[in-house]
């Protein structure tokens, strides 16, 4: 999972899953993405549309694109990168890999796969039908890789790394996209493996008792939430093994930033708050001038093993997007351009070598304003901007470079309120015409009207 905050083998061979290694997830397959009146049919399975559904042909019209395993592409060379980087790290008795990779598995998730398993609340902010894409109340495109962590817990691997498309609605600019790819990585260190020179020494507090109560493993404390945010260690941990974790999952991480970045780059550890993990911190480099965080870690919940019949061990987990990561090391400037299919893009790629991005050629921007009246009792506040990029995107597709809300206003004696946005649109491979833009911006008018009965200024 992309560890960013919530403000928001199966596999025998690299990339390849449920290949003669006992049990088997078996493979999603082309989309096929067939919407009706009452259903959704996804990876030949049919979903009940019901108020939650909230897909949109654009955000369909990504799945199975797998940017990550396209050859020469710059996702698939940071994914490639940091696989070796681990199975390089790990090594077996015999000299093969201890890390299993799963980058195939199907976008579809249920909320409990997405949320409950994670011990994300109920209440929390990151559920809402305005951040995800619901194929209904059940089910939703997962938000982060992370969602896929128990299941293969509980198939009894104990180290392994998913990589994947993730979907969250979200802003538009240059570093936002509705759809976008995350590595997320899970070790598990069993008792007789961590303290195996002091076995004397012991992962859980003796004083520690784990029983399942109405489904909830006790950690001994009235509030989980609470727990979550010291930054010292899990109730059940003892140091020692809150300590030797740290250390060997700091020690991986910062090896991995310095294979990208050099021996010599300046890192900083900051601490963070994510529920799935605690102790957790975010690692930031100091990189043209600037802190910026690569990715998120942490000590996985005890709670979360427990669920997933593991007993009397200690994990670690981190999470990165590819997107942020690529964007930083060939100085790509905006997110969009990972979708293009110009050949002046990906043939600057093909030595899967680290190189600096050359703009293929700078198109000029045209932006136009829009701004509408909600409907009679309906504030500000209450209109979902998401909603409304949603719409810009579905009707102008990638032309879109950035939305910006530019204005509020509430009249004084009708008390009705209206926003206005400045929308920036440029296509990345030609100049766009002001009278294809103008098309474009009077189609997202007209769909707003009809999808939320607002009234163009």
């Amino acid at each position: 999972m992309l560890f960013r905050s919530l403000r928001p083998v199966l596999a025998c061979r690299y990339g390849r899953l449920g290949v003669g290694c006992g049990k088997q997830y078996p493979r999603h397959y082309g989309s096929q993405a067939n919407i009706s009146k009452d259903t959704i049919d996804l990876y030949r399975q049919q979903y009940v549309r019901d108020s939650w559904t909230n897909l949109t042909p654009k955000v369909l019209s990504h799945l199975d694109r797998n940017l990550h395993l396209k050859r020469h592409h710059p996702l698939s060379i940071v994914r490639e990168k940091i696989v070796k980087y681990f199975y390089g790290a790990y090594l077996s008795p015999r000299g093969n890999p201890l890390f299993s990779v799963y980058d195939n598995l199907s976008p579809v998730v249920s909320v409990e796969q997405n949320f409950d398993h994670l011990l994300i609340p109920e209440n929390h902010p990151s559920r809402a039908k305005s951040d995800c894409y619901y194929v209904n109340k059940d089910y939703l495109l997962r938000a982060h890789t992370t969602a896929h962590q128990v299941e293969l817990i509980q198939a009894g691997l104990d180290n392994f790394l998913i990589v994947g498309d993730v979907y969250r609605r979200d802003e538009i600019d240059a570093t936002h996209y509705p759809v976008f790819h995350q590595l997320d990585a899970v070790r598990i260190v069993h008792q007789d493996k961590l303290f195996e020179r002091n076995p004397e020494l012991k992962i859980l507090e003796t004083r520690f008792k784990t029983h399942l109560a109405n489904g909830r493993p006790d950690t001994g404390t009235s509030s989980p939430l609470a727990d979550c945010i010291d930054q010292h260690k899990q109730p059940c941990h003892t140091l020692e093994a809150v300590k030797l974790t740290e250390h060997e999952m700091k020690k991986l991480l910062v090896g991995l930033v310095q294979k990208f970045f050099g021996e010599n780059i300046e890192y900083r550890w900051v601490d963070a708050y994510f529920p799935f993990t605690q102790p957790s911190w975010e690692l930031e480099i100091f990189f043209n001038g600037n802190w910026l965080e690569i990715l998120g870690c942490g000590i996985t919940r005890n709670e979360i093993l427990e669920r997933a019949g593991v007993h009397n061990s200690i994990a670690f987990a981190f999470g990165l997007g590819l997107e942020r990561l690529a964007m930083i090391l060939f100085d790509i400037p905006d997110i969009r351009l990972f979708w293009s299919t110009d050949s002046g893009f990906l043939n600057q790629f093909r030595d899967d070598r680290i190189v600096k991005y050359r703009p293929v050629s700078l198109y000029p921007q045209c932006s136009n304003d829009l701004s509408f009246w909600l409907p009679e009792g309906m504030s500000a506040d209450q209109f979902s901007l998401n909603d409304f990029y949603d719409t810009v995107r579905t009707v102008g597709g990638d032309i879109i470079e950035q939305v910006t809300l530019i204005d509020r206003f509430t009249h004084p004696k009708s008390g009705k309120s209206s926003l206005c946005f400045r929308i920036v649109y440029r296509h990345m491979e030609r100049t766009l015409t002001q009278a294809e833009v103008n098309a474009v911006h009077s189609k997202i008018g007209a769909e707003l009207v009809e999808a939320y009965n607002v009234v163009v200024r």
